[in-house]
């Protein structure tokens, strides 16, 4: 009897430990179909700050949380090879000078002048024997002689002439080629203060003065102080359902139990192909609390949405067709929008069915 009792015992704890088996009525609810982006904040327009210099910080003109303008100086970065080289350009350019060399002009001027007169007085002496030739006095000796004379002080007056033009063409040239060296190591010169791209905030600088920077150094960001942006990453297998326009529901850790509310504006067509996503870009359309660039937040982009669906919890869904419509009796279904907790029946269900869930 003992033994009796004890299994009798045993086998009532085995089903009092067996539960129920759950189960539920289709209801109607609103439903929408999402598709779930991570995400960060960014300011409209916000860039990383880079040199395109190497070099050492010698200046940092503003702070953190500084509002500028486009062109205001951020930075100068300092090399003093440059500066050298600016100076010389500079020296060069000074001694190129047209005006710096007005002697050597003046000079050639003065050479001008002789040659002239003394063309002047040979050519009135070449037709003062020509004169006196054609009146038989004097001896074609003389007569050659006269035009020889007249001949080279011609000569020497275009060669004085050529001599000029070309001092100038030359003087010209390389003043001109001196003042766009001095342009290049001003422009150089210029590439070592960094200045900022947009009207917007300082949100951080990541270089002290002193530090060595190069062209792969952040030093900083800037971005809009006022409008801020969700870029999302979207799986490549969600990506063809995403339109430019459609709504996006936004949760950030920063504001628990908040959700923020904007829409779809651009989407990259690059596909990034070490995380096989894409970068979708949404513009708030309600008015958010304070933001702060690369604040994380979850993003779920509406796909679809109905109202007053005929809904079942997804987890009552077998082999995403099936329901139990009897403990042990499976029946097919046809589903419209899912969620991550419901699922739409478009067919095969009405609100009376009862339906048991799956057997985990």
């Amino acid at each position: 009897m003992r033994n009796i009792s004890g299994c009798l015992l045993l086998i009532a704890f085995i089903f009092s430990c067996n539960p129920k088996q759950e189960k539920t009525h289709p209801t109607r609810e609103n439903i929408t179909e999402s598709v779930y982006a991570s995400a960060i904040i960014k300011s409209k327009d916000q860039y990383e700050v880079y040199a395109t210099v190497n070099g050492i910080i010698h200046s940092i003109y503003v702070t953190e949380n500084d509002l500028v303008k486009a062109g205001t100086p951020i930075m100068q970065i300092t090399d003093n090879s440059v500066a050298i080289d600016r100076k010389n350009a500079a020296l060069a350019a000074a001694y190129s000078a047209v005006d710096a060399n007005r002697e050597k002009l003046a000079d050639l001027e003065n050479t001008i002048a002789l040659a002239s007169i003394k063309k002047s007085q040979d050519s009135l002496l070449f037709r003062r024997q020509q004169n006196l030739w054609s009146q038989n006095i004097g001896t074609r000796v003389e007569l050659e002689q006269r035009e020889l004379a007249f001949r080279n002080s011609e000569a020497a007056l275009a060669s004085a002439k050529l001599k000029y033009n070309d001092l100038l063409k030359q003087l010209e040239f390389t003043a001109r080629q001196s003042k766009n060296n001095l342009a290049i190591s001003e422009t150089k010169e210029r590439d070592f203060i960094i200045e900022s791209k947009i009207d917007g905030k300082i949100y951080a600088l990541e270089k002290e003065r002193g530090e060595i920077v190069t062209p792969q150094t952040p030093l900083g960001i800037i971005g809009d102080a006022h409008v801020f942006l969700l870029e999302m990453q979207v799986d490549e297998y969600d990506i063809a359902k995403v339109q430019p326009g459609q709504i996006v529901l936004v949760t950030m850790d920063s504001y628990k139990g908040e959700v923020f509310e904007g829409a779809v504006s651009r989407i990259d067509p690059f596909m990034n192909e070490r995380t096989k996503s894409f970068t979708v870009e949404a513009t708030f359309t309600k008015q958010t609390p304070a933001l702060y660039p690369n604040l994380t937040a979850q993003a779920n982009i509406i796909i679809k949405e109905k109202k007053q669906a005929l809904t079942i919890p997804r987890n009552y869904l077998v082999n995403d067709s099936l329901v139990l419509i009897e403990k042990d009796k499976r029946k097919e279904v046809k589903t419209g929008i899912k969620d991550y907790r419901k699922v739409e029946i478009l067919s095969g269900l009405t609100a009376n069915d009862l339906i048991y869930k799956p057997a985990e």
